[in-house]
């Protein structure tokens, strides 16, 4: 007689479905507390009415760019939507995971079911870009209802958005393994504040000397802003390769880390 037939189980990387039940569980515990994505949309309006806005009466159009004829606003809008993007992604991969993870140990008790790390991980990251995602169209019917779109290009900034919610919510993941405590997220706003500053949010590359333009220029926040500021601008060209290139490759890079962090914290 021939032994119990065993069916080989397929592979945690081809296995979406426990991605998709992370998913499902993040909507069913946030259902109620949907406030806070407003929460997330109000704080780059206070930024655009206060820079793009109040310092932009003083600017008028921004000099040093291929087309002159941009205002301050215009400029600025853009790189908010950016960032909107990257906070909203990466908040969820780090304070929030961090909490399911250290505090509560949420995932403790998931992986007793036939759940994956790498079902987790990818759940997460995909909850984070939903949420990123949702944020950034907040915000983007915020400025349009502002009169700072004037082009149809500025519909790709969704796509671009969601590159910049990949790469920032695979970087959190990874980095959230890392931290010890709670008083170690001073790190990643050391390190956050700097970038949301110099990365041109609010001003162009030309303002600063060759040697900091090529720095800046390594910074995932710059990328991300030249993909979304680009066509928001009216801009569609070859010109916007490089940064898809670069977030996707940094993204992958960050989540296979992440795979294998996420698989030595929850496994020890």
């Amino acid at each position: 007689m021939s032994g119990p037939h065993i069916s080989a189980r397929p592979a945690p990387a081809l296995r979406p479905r426990g991605a998709l039940a992370i998913v499902e569980r993040n909507l069913m515990i946030y259902r109620h507390t949907w406030l806070l994505l407003v929460a997330e949309v109000f704080e780059p309006v206070l930024y655009l009415l206060a820079f793009g806005v109040g310092i932009g009466a003083l600017v008028g159009n921004v000099p040093g760019l291929a087309d002159a004829n941009v205002p301050y606003p215009e400029f600025v809008a853009p790189a908010l939507l950016a960032t909107t993007a990257m906070n909203g992604a990466m908040n969820e991969t780090t304070f929030n995971l961090f909490n399911k993870l250290k505090t509560h140990r949420t995932y403790d008790a998931i992986l007793t079911t036939p759940m994956t790390v790498r079902g987790v991980a990818l759940g997460e990251v995909c909850w984070a870009l939903l949420r990123g995602a949702l944020v950034t169209v907040g915000f983007l019917v915020t400025v349009t209802v502002f009169g700072l779109v004037h082009s149809p290009l500025v519909l790709l900034v969704l796509p671009g958005a969601l590159m910049v919610g990949f790469t920032f919510a695979a970087l959190g993941l990874a980095v959230v393994t890392y931290l010890r405590d709670w008083q170690d997220f001073q790190y990643i706003q050391l390190a956050m504040l700097p970038m949301f500053l110099f990365a041109t949010t609010f001003y162009p590359l030309g303002v600063y000397p060759r040697p900091v333009q090529l720095l800046v220029e390594c910074l995932p926040l710059y990328q991300s802003i030249e993909l979304i500021r680009q066509p928001s601008l009216g801009r569609f060209g070859a010109e916007l390769i490089f940064p898809a290139i670069y977030l996707l490759a940094l993204g992958g890079l960050a989540l296979m880390l992440a795979f294998h962090r996420l698989d030595r914290t929850l496994r020890s």
